[in-house]
């Protein structure tokens, strides 16, 4: 495991907390989006297709760190979007860490090498750069060439100036388990802090719907990947639990927890989580009291069925983890088990059928630009100019 120890023993002690207080939901990361503009239109992203009137908003520095306060997370990951837009991202990140919070700001590396000075190394701060694959492989993935290049350079320069930094990757039905685990390799020898990885959600307004996996698909591509994990080969430093990555391969019946990681856009408090917009919070506290939890995950509504992505199972892991130690230990020690029969899996004959609401809040948004007066700083001043 690669997660630090000072913010394994901190955000451990917080959820023991939690248990100890008698609470059944919580935060454990908040998921900030100051804004969706992106430099890259990835064909498996569903995060940007908006116009161009959204796009140009954003969220001031006062309300990033007033959701901070509202929310209380220990860990705040800031994506997008691409977080190095925004003109205040800097003045964002300085006021998390004086909160004492941990962030991490997701970044598809386009910019980094042009805005690192902005920031310095800290205990509580990392880089997470999105990189799903080799040169051939996250090229196409984000539908331009010359970005895994890029990305290399910028994870060298953000090493040698001090920061700790992890790749993020997201994996589809065209992942080719040896050459996934090559990556892995090729990633630990650039000096790189952690892994993250996550099977891509079916974004149901993403460009690419053809290279989504099913649960069944993902289990075997996890557990072919991580049976290379073997001596002769570096080993693979994952910045997430070691229950986490069981399930993936398919050795735990593990819940969605959506309220695990809530997530603050220009819109609001998203409901459910951070992969649906189904609707939006004024406030936290409304979001986490008024949302009806038990009409989502897998088994529950059908845009849930093949979800396992770490932002709705991370925090059920992490959760687990705490009940049953004695388990995490062991698949920390042992590994994740690669054969044999998987965990029994969620049905799904009871679940509701999806519905389609995401133009809703869009067309309530485009309407208050066009017609309202510009209410704060969100409505007034728009993103940095793609780069």
């Amino acid at each position: 495991m690669a997660i630090p120890l000072h913010q394994a023993l901190r955000v451990g002690a917080y959820v023991v907390k939690q248990h100890l207080l008698g609470r059944k939901r919580y935060p454990l990361v908040l998921m900030l989006e100051p804004l969706f503009r992106c430099n890259l239109a990835c064909a498996g992203c569903g995060k940007i297709d908006y116009p161009a009137e959204i796009l140009n908003q954003r969220l001031s520095v006062a309300e990033c760190l007033e959701a901070v306060d509202e929310c209380g997370a220990p860990v705040v990951v800031i994506a997008g979007g691409e977080p190095l837009l925004h003109k205040e991202i800097d003045e964002v990140v300085r006021g998390i860490i004086a909160r004492g919070k941990y962030v991490i700001v997701c970044t598809n590396a386009l910019l980094l090498e042009k805005k690192m000075e902005l920031f310095k190394p800290n205990k509580f701060f990392s880089w997470s750069v999105h990189l799903d694959g080799n040169r051939e492989d996250h090229d196409r993935s984000v539908c331009q060439d010359g970005v895994y290049d890029r990305c290399v350079s910028a994870i060298a320069k953000a090493k040698a100036a001090g920061f700790r930094t992890i790749i993020n990757a997201t994996l589809f039905n065209n992942a080719d388990p040896e050459r996934m685990a090559r990556f892995f390799d090729d990633v630990m020898e650039m000096g790189i802090d952690g892994i993250s990885v996550s099977p891509g959600y079916a974004y149901e307004r993403a460009p690419d719907q053809q290279h989504f996996l099913n649960r069944t698909a993902t289990k075997t591509l996890f557990r072919s990947i991580f049976s290379r994990a073997r001596p002769g080969r570096r080993k693979w430093a994952f910045n997430q639990s070691s229950l986490f990555l069981d399930f993936l391969a398919g050795n735990q019946t593990f819940h969605c927890t959506p309220w695990g990681n809530p997530t603050r856009t220009y819109f609001g408090w998203q409901r459910p989580c951070y992969l649906l917009g189904e609707g939006y919070a004024k406030t936290f506290r409304e979001l986490m009291e008024t949302t009806d939890w038990d009409a989502y995950g897998t088994g529950n509504y059908e845009k849930c069925a093949d979800c396992m992505v770490h932002s709705g199972y991370e925090a059920t892991a992490v959760a687990h983890s705490i009940r049953h130690p004695i388990q995490a230990l062991k698949v920390e020690l042992r590994g994740v088990r690669t054969s044999g029969p998987m965990a029994p899996d969620i049905p799904l004959e009871g679940q509701r059928p999806a519905e389609f609401v995401f133009s809703q809040h869009v067309q309530q948004a485009m309407e208050r630009l066009r017609h309202d007066k510009p209410q704060g700083k969100a409505a007034r001043a728009p993103a940095e100019a793609v780069d």
